[in-house]
C-alpha cells in the first residue's frame, strides 16, 4: 500500500476494508455476489478530532496502523487511485481489534 496524501478533517478516518471471506466456517466458497462487505479494516488515516459545542476538543481514540471494526452501514465509500476505502466518523468504528 502506497502512502496516502488524504487527510481527514475534524472526526474522520480512512480506513482500508480488509478482504472479504472467500468461503464460510463449514468450508463453503462463496461467489463474490454473496460475499457480504468487510466490517474490519486498517486505519490509513485519521483527523485530529472534533471540537465540541463548548470549544473543548475531543481527541481522537484511533490511531494510524490500528486494525478496527466499523458498523456495516457507517461511512462513505472513497475511491482514490485504484484503491478503495470507507471514510467513517470515529463514532462509527465499534472496537479496535487487538
Amino acid at each position: 500500500m502506497s502512502k496516502i496524501n488524504l487527510k481527514p478533517l475534524f472526526d474522520n478516518v480512512l480506513i482500508k476494508p480488509l478482504e472479504a471471506e472467500e468461503k464460510t466456517a463449514s468450508g463453503i466458497i462463496l461467489p463474490d455476489s454473496a460475499k457480504e462487505k468487510p466490517q474490519m479494516g486498517l486505519v490509513v488515516a485519521a483527523g485530529p478530532g472534533r471540537i465540541l459545542p463548548k470549544g473543548e476538543k475531543e481527541e481522537m481514540v484511533v490511531k494510524v496502523g490500528q486494525k478496527v471494526m466499523y458498523k456495516k452501514w457507517g461511512g462513505d465509500e472513497v475511491k482514490h487511485g485504484s484503491e478503495d476505502y470507507m471514510m467513517v466518523k470515529q463514532a462509527d468504528i465499534l472496537a479496535i481489534l487487538e
